[in-house]
């Protein structure tokens, strides 16, 4: 029997060989590999040698050894399991370094088989491994599996399909093992959407190729569950499919081959995100949040990367591979027809499904992603296959769309008929369907007609689309229906006011009609919402300021168009027509997210600053024929209890601002710019109680040093229920320098309440708009490191012998004072 010395030195003379092979793998090039002769010996050993060799275990009784057999025994099934694993290394380096196998030696050496043989015995061994090695060694066998399972698809197919039914099984098996999981489920994708794999696959349309579509819808599943999953099939497809390892022509067309082939892919993630109650998104988000804030102390940040814990990365990584793609190349129109093709499939499934549509729902969010991707593939269609295309389109526009949907399509229509006025006519044919099918959708067409003036921006001859539209629109402001003929008479505005700059002659006649009916609906009165509704509409976002050209930039070069849009489809207009917050993805992320890297030119822009600094309106778009605009029942606003956590790295000042400041609209409270700071302040009664102050005065935040304090039943005693309608911010005491600094470059004006030598009398001050308000601690006041960091400090005027007020009442003092001068200010300004 072999003894523990000789058994040693093998494993650790393999361990050395495995250094050596890693080094080596790591720079081939500086290692001129060819020109060593030791690297030829090594080739010959792996390439002969018996894979999935073990090692007994050892005699231990020894003459010398002073080691009872239970002490050296223990481990030896580690120390086995990493000696087949340091082979399984050598041979990647090999099979990496040297394609083909041993092929000089065929002749000389008995155990010599041809290539492909010795690639299946090798695949064989390589599902040996797999049963036998414990999970966390199994990345290198995948990776050799990269290799061999290319040159075996057509021969050995059903062994192809082994390898990839096994390897998913050690990947399912380990979704809820964190520590081995995300290295092991890296090597896993790496293995089966190999470039190469999925080419060989794709060319023989077989079953291996039907198994990684397989898998590619398990991994989606598994991603419901596990968030992240997705994001790293998706990333590495990305990066593979378009940025290819080699600078080469052929490389690159040969590996977005396996775009088209495998288009399912991007597909699924356009539209990929999972839908929680709300109730679990909170929690679920502040515990990534909380996570994530620990930074490396947590292991948690250590194994997996923050970006795999954010569903909003899948739909991002699609949308900038989609950015990267160019409309003349023969490929990539294939493939964006195609992604076109199947997301217009796939919106008609979603509205012919029995499963309840209301809003926020999965189905409205699976809409909404869609036509925010078919808006950025737009200007890459060409027009033989867009003028196929808008039918589908127009049908769309027939469906019972949530408002979000609607501004979707609607925008859609109009740069496709700004671009090809010829398209026209096949608009006008919507409005000559029969009153049942119009009835859930003609307000979709009528939007369309109030941005007439951008659709006929390129057209020389305007004056028979004004007469047809005329005509049209006309017929529509005596509907039986008060919403259709709001909508009618918007757009019944907006043509006629182009008539009138254009002095058609031929309208003179309706001149008269047409200007007393406008006037008589500008002048509207009595005791319904007649009048309000038609001053809400028209100030609503997509009639009033809404730009269909200048918030898409169609006419931008390719590397520029997406600036504005992007920020524009997937955060402004979500904001603006009450997609729920968790819809909304911010720059933050786009810039974030660099795993698809945009060229060094390409920036992000938010949108334009008349549509960004808008509030969701309180008009809904009513499609349906129902009298719901007709009664005094305002919106029902959601998720306006949902308090907002800027965690650190998390969403950036602005947008939080601005969730900010669209829950106050939503409440109809005033838009405040006090920020309140209480993270000095421990104790859960007075921070209840400042709570409750700043919400009925209207601040735009209270700032807390943890949130737990909320919790505390003396805290809600004080509160009433206020931090359900005020937002949270958390910023621990250790955090206040780097939140004051980075609210001064956001223009606050820094005042601390404290008595110091040049503090202001609080009769004599006068508050900027943008004030930030800092807090004392209850018995040490503001600290000493803190003063310096203060623009200024007020101090209230006392008369008695005591010399301090408790924190929250000297709070409530400032606070008042502030919104008394603010208030001032307004009526000032009326």
């Amino acid at each position: 029997e072999p003894k523990l010395k000789e058994q040693i030195k093998k494993v650790a003379s393999m361990a050395s060989l495995r250094v050596v092979c890693e080094i080596m793998d790591r720079k081939p090039a500086e290692a001129q590999l060819e020109a060593l002769s030791s690297v030829d010996a090594l080739k010959r050993f792996i390439s002969f040698s018996q894979c999935n060799e073990v090692l007994k275990k050892p005699s231990y009784i020894e003459e010398k050894s002073g080691l009872c057999e239970e002490t050296s025994s223990q481990g030896w099934g580690k120390i086995v399991a990493r000696y087949v694993r340091d082979q399984w290394i050598c041979l990647r380096f090999v099979l990496n370094t040297f394609p083909v196998l041993a092929q000089e030696y065929e002749e000389t050496s008995e155990l010599s088989l041809s290539t492909v043989e010795r690639s299946r015995k090798i695949l064989e061994s390589a599902l040996e491994a797999l049963t036998i090695l414990p999970s966390d060694q199994v990345v290198p066998v995948f990776d050799c599996m990269k290799v061999l399972v290319p040159k075996l698809l057509k021969s050995s197919e059903s062994l192809c399909i082994e390898a990839f039914d096994l390897a998913w099984k050690i990947i399912s098996s380990l979704s809820n093992t964190q520590l081995i999981f995300w290295s092991n489920l890296k090597a896993f994708v790496q293995f089966i959407y190999d470039t190469e794999v999925l080419a060989v696959a794709a060319s023989a349309k077989g079953q291996a190729y039907a198994k990684i579509k397989e898998i590619i819808f398990k991994l989606i599943d598994m991603s419901a569950t596990k968030t992240g999953v997705f994001n790293v099939v998706l990333s590495h497809c990305c990066r593979s499919w378009i940025i290819p390892a080699f600078d080469d022509r052929s490389t690159l067309t040969n590996a977005f081959l396996n775009a088209g082939n495998y288009c399912e892919l991007i597909t699924e993630a356009c539209v990929f995100g999972t839908v929680f109650r709300r109730d679990q998104r909170r929690l679920i988000q502040d515990v990534h949040a909380f996570v994530e804030n620990l930074g490396e102390k947590c292991a948690a940040n250590v194994v997996t990367e923050s970006t795999n814990r954010d569903d909003h990365y899948v739909r991002v990584c699609a949308i900038k591979f989609l950015c990267l793609l160019d409309g003349s190349s023969i490929l990539h129109k294939m493939f964006m027809e195609d992604i076109v093709s199947k997301l217009l499939d796939k919106d008609e499934l979603v509205s012919r499904s029995r499963t309840r549509y209301y809003a926020n729902s999965l189905q409205h969010r699976i809409k909404n992603r869609i036509w925010q991707t078919l808006l950025v593939l737009l200007p890459k269609l060409d027009q033989n296959f867009l003028c196929g295309t808008l039918d589908k389109v127009f049908q769309a526009g027939f469906g019972n769309n949530q408002a979000s949907v609607k501004y979707f399509i609607e925008w859609i229509v109009i740069l496709s008929l700004h671009k090809y006025p010829q398209f026209l006519s096949k608009f006008w044919d919507c409005f000559c369907y029969d009153e049942e099918k119009l009835k859930t959708s003609i307000c979709t067409f009528l939007s369309v007609l109030s941005h007439l003036d951008f659709i006929l921006q390129n057209t020389s001859e305007k004056k028979p689309v004004l007469k047809k539209a005329l005509i049209v629109v006309l017929q529509w402001c005596f509907n039986h229906n008060f919403s259709v003929r709001l909508y009618a008479l918007v757009a019944l505005k907006k043509i006629w006011g182009m008539c009138k700059m254009l002095h058609v002659e031929e309208f003179e006649a309706l001149t008269p009609v047409i200007e007393s009916s406008l006037q008589q609906v500008e002048n509207m009165h009595g005791t319904g919402n007649a009048r309000r509704n038609w001053q809400r509409i028209q100030d609503h976002f997509f009639f009033a300021t809404f730009h269909p050209l200048e918030d898409y930039s169609l006419e931008a070069s390719p590397k520029e168009y997406y600036r504005c849009i992007c920020i524009t489809i997937f955060y402004t207009l979500p904001r603006l027509s009450e997609v729920a917050e968790d819809e909304w993805i911010s720059l933050y992320k786009f810039d974030r997210f660099t795993e698809i890297p945009l060229p060094p030119t390409f920036q992000w822009y938010h949108s334009r600053t008349e549509l960004l600094d808008l509030k969701p309106s309180d008009w809904s778009q009513q499609d349906l024929g129902s009298n719901s605009v007709e009664t005094d029942g305002q919106t029902e606003w959601t998720d306006v209890q949902k308090k907002i956590i800027p965690w650190k790295n998390s969403t950036p000042s602005l947008d939080l601002e601005m969730v900010f400041q669209d829950r106050a609209a939503k409440l109809g409270k005033s838009n405040s710019r006090l920020i309140v700071v209480a993270s000095l302040i421990d104790k859960p009664t007075n921070l209840g109680g400042l709570c409750r102050t700043s919400e009925i005065f209207g601040a735009s935040a209270l700032v807390v040093g943890s949130l737990h304090y909320i919790q505390d039943k003396q805290f809600q005693h004080l509160s009433v229920s206020a931090e359900q309608w005020l937002p949270l911010v958390e910023v621990k005491p250790s955090q206040l320098v780097d939140y004051l600094q980075q609210k001064k470059t956001e223009g606050y004006t820094i005042i601390g309440v404290e008595q110091t030598a040049k503090s202001f009398d609080l009769t004599e001050y006068c508050f900027p708009e943008k004030s930030l308000l800092l807090l004392g601690n209850e018995h040490e006041g503001i600290p000493a490191n803190l003063i310096h960091h203060l623009d200024v400090c007020v101090e209230i005027p006392q008369q008695g012998i005591i010399r301090s007020l408790n924190v929250h009442v000297s709070g409530a003092l400032l606070i008042w004072e502030y919104t008394r001068q603010q208030v001032i200010k307004q009526k000032q300004q009326k």
